[in-house]
């Protein structure tokens, strides 16, 4: 062997010995606790997750599953660990001051590089590792997400709809509500947002719209592979919405009606049995109303510290001094009367097939990014009465598959992205215990 021969083999002997030791350094394993898998079966007892970088390796059981020598060993004893929570429905533009008008104006100039990033943190801190953001300035929520995917800055995975579409955008809203006007303009508005980068379509106050421009939007976002979520707040935007096609529609409507008409509820039932389009999606967000009473008797509640991180304290003073009268917010004053049809309307939903998702539309007044999704999931599971599992795997399985990467995400499975979380203590029995998330892994890497 010549001696040049001998000096490259020795380079390569040493490259791969780094590689190897590289590799054994990124070796995790979450051993001992409960696993929720996300699929909504029995628990896993004595659970043991083996990560290898940013991916799952195996899982497994204490006793069944070998753990390498060389891995870190993470104990979860005493804990449930389950894949990082979604909330399908949030605003990071907004951080739960009382006053639209007053908010967006004031701090329309550091949306890209204070309130947003503060916001996604929040979320990731409270275990939301996936987050759908549906409605921002396009350029502003388009960075956030491109920095927080590169590392640059923490936060959940985005997906995001940029600006909302309607027929007329409210004054003072056209950086973040786009108007259009027939169907040329339906289309180019959709083309425009696609080639932006946007992983969904947001439509608005469809029912104000003509017919021509609702489909050709639903229309040309599907072409462009893009799934179209739609505002469910009358009975005529859902009617208009499921003829057009549209996928997922958002909460269950402003009025006090108690219950959705039956002309609905057979349209429902009619697109949830044909299979060959796929679920229906329906995301209710619940909790902002549905607890509104309770913050405003006990607004202690207001004084968690957990809003407050990353904001400036100028910021996080006028937002406290916005709220200071929960009792008199004119965002609210309607919610008495509304607080009683939504249990009812959920489960209407839920019987009619549609797959339901946790989504909280976090940001609106007191409501605040590192509460809500744990809030959605305790009004489902101790207010409603469903199934802890089922409330789990709507956080978790079912918005994966919406947003088609249900091969990377949503359950802890194996060849997937290590988005973990525990707690201390029977989450499944006790569901708000998510409200103190002990343990978050992002992508392999553990950023709490």
């Amino acid at each position: 062997m010549t001696k040049c021969s001998t000096f490259l083999s020795a380079l390569l002997c040493i490259f791969l010995c780094y590689i190897n030791d590289s590799h054994a350094q990124e070796r995790k394993a979450l051993v001992g606790g409960t696993l929720v898998d996300g699929f909504g079966g029995t628990p896993i007892q004595n659970s043991v997750i083996l990560i290898e970088g940013e991916k799952i390796k195996a899982v497994g059981t204490q006793g069944s599953l070998e753990i390498p020598g060389d891995a870190e060993i993470i104990s979860t004893e005493g804990m449930t660990v389950m894949p990082g929570l979604w909330d399908m429905h949030v605003h990071l533009m907004i951080n739960g001051h009382a006053t639209y008008s007053e908010w967006h104006p004031t701090y329309r100039d550091t949306f890209k590089e204070v309130i947003m990033p503060a916001s996604a943190n929040q979320l990731l801190m409270a275990g939301v590792t996936s987050a759908r953001d549906l409605g921002a300035p396009l350029e502003e929520i388009m960075s956030v997400k491109n920095r927080i995917n590169s590392g640059e800055i923490p936060g959940p995975t985005l997906y995001v709809s940029g600006p909302f579409i309607q027929h007329a955008p409210y004054p003072g809203t056209d950086d973040y509500r786009w108007g259009v006007s027939g169907e040329k303009d339906a289309r180019a508005k959709v083309k425009k947002l696609a080639d932006a980068g946007v992983d969904c379509i947001k439509l608005i106050d469809q029912d104000e719209m003509t017919r021509e421009e609702v489909f050709a939007v639903v229309d040309e976002a599907h072409k462009n592979d893009l799934p179209v979520v739609a505002h469910a707040h009358r009975p005529n935007e859902i009617r208009l919405g499921l003829e057009a096609g549209v996928d997922c529609f958002e909460h269950t409507g402003l009025s006090s009606a108690p219950a959705y008409p039956d002309d609905i509820m057979k349209m429902l039932a009619e697109r949830t049995a044909q299979m060959n389009k796929g679920p229906l999606f329906w995301t209710p967000t619940v909790e902002g109303l549905y607890n509104y009473e309770y913050v405003r008797d006990n607004p202690e509640k207001l004084d968690n510290d957990c809003w407050k991180l990353g904001l400036p304290d100028s910021i996080v003073n006028d937002i406290y001094s916005s709220i200071q009268k929960p009792g008199e917010l004119p965002y609210f004053q309607l919610t008495p009367v509304r607080k009683p049809t939504l249990e009812k309307k959920v489960n209407q939903l839920r019987e009619a097939g549609v797959v339901l998702m946790v989504g909280t539309d976090s940001g609106i007044p007191m409501k605040f990014h590192c509460q809500s999704t744990w809030n959605e999931l305790d009004v489902w599971v101790n207010e409603f009465g469903f199934d802890p599992l089922y409330a789990i795997k709507a956080a978790t399985y079912w918005p994966s598959v919406m947003m088609g990467v249900d091969d990377k995400y949503g359950t802890v499975t194996e060849g997937k992205y290590a988005d973990i979380i525990a707690v201390k203590g029977d989450a499944v029995r006790y569901i708000s215990l998510l409200q103190n998330v002990e343990m978050v892994m992002k992508h392999g890497k553990r950023v709490k």
